[in-house]
């Protein structure tokens, strides 16, 4: 099926806030089993949650250590981002009543700690892809002060049954949000830099911008190209549905690519948008974390990662 601005979106589609009080919203997942949105309130510190049917807010956990983007793992928990404490981790707390149950999955690199890592992947063979940009040690707002110990920012792949981390991308200024394509045969991954050169003065893809990576073997990331520029704004994170279309935010709502890179629609949102998910009972409600509110948009699309998972 070729998707085209019009059947992208459910016929009677329209922007609905259903949640705010965040000071910066970010990093949402949808969790079946609760039938709510997960996400991050990061400069309060604190894991929110949306319940879709009593429409409540709830605070799921507090003093969470500046935690930010998430996805589902093969088994249905949560793999989350954490600033604070530079790591990846696990929650198993996705019962209906169940209660965070955070375990740390990996914390460093060659001995020296993780920068802040920021957005991540699980791909269908369990292994788990994530950004490791610095915010989170440097703004007060979003972590702990602190130094880059590796001496760089890469996209890593991790393999829990190993315990094997490797870089996969390591040519990106500023490395953001991450996802694959419906087949897993390309990764994408946003650029938040403005364009600085490369620590090493070697050639680095920069800009506000989505690049592309063919996924060799399951596990090398190789051929990095612009996939699309976004603006107004950054592409912060995204979602890659069913027919490979990319569903990214930007400044002024959500924009979206074609499979090729061209952009097909445009959602104007009334807040900056920091990242999407695919969510509600049939998959095809789009949750925006903006600014301070969390927003739903229906579509006739669902997300290609769901479709993976068991």
């Amino acid at each position: 099926m070729r998707t085209t601005p019009e059947n992208l979106l459910a016929a009677d589609a329209s922007l609905e806030k259903v949640a705010t009080g965040a000071q910066w919203a970010e990093g949402p997942v949808w969790i079946p089993a609760r039938e709510a949105v997960r996400f991050s309130d990061i400069p309060g510190n604190r894991i929110l949650e949306y319940r879709e049917a009593t429409g409540a807010l709830e605070v799921y956990a507090a003093d969470a250590e500046f935690t930010n983007g998430r996805a589902l793992d093969r088994d249905g928990a949560v793999i989350q981002c954490s600033h604070g404490r530079r790591a990846v981790e696990r929650d198993t707390g996705t019962a209906a009543n169940a209660v965070p149950a955070v375990s740390t999955l990996v914390d460093s690199y060659n001995g020296r700690r993780l920068n802040s890592p920021n957005d991540v992947v699980v791909k269908s063979d369990g292994t788990i892809w994530f950004s490791d940009p610095s915010y989170g040690i440097q703004k007060d707002t979003e972590g702990h002060p602190g130094r880059e110990e590796y001496g760089d920012r890469y996209v890593f792949r991790f393999d829990p049954a190993s315990g094997e981390l490797t870089p996969a991308v390591i040519d990106v200024e500023v490395p953001n949000g991450l996802a694959f394509s419906p087949d897993e045969s390309i990764l994408y991954v946003s650029d938040t830099s403005l364009g600085t050169p490369a620590m090493d003065g070697g050639p680095r893809l920069h800009g506000h911008g989505i690049h592309a990576y063919d996924v060799v073997q399951g596990r090398f990331a190789r051929n990095g190209r612009t996939f699309a520029e976004v603006g107004p704004g950054v592409p912060d994170g995204f979602r890659v549905d069913v027919h490979g279309n990319l569903w990214s935010s930007a400044k002024d709502g959500v924009q979206v690519f074609s499979p090729t890179g061209e952009r097909i629609l445009r959602i104007p949102v009334p807040e900056t948008v920091s990242n999407v998910c695919f969510g509600g009972n049939d998959g095809a409600t789009l949750y925006l974390t903006a600014s301070t509110s969390l927003y739903r948009i229906r579509t006739a699309v669902t997300d290609a990662a769901a479709a993976l998972r068991p």
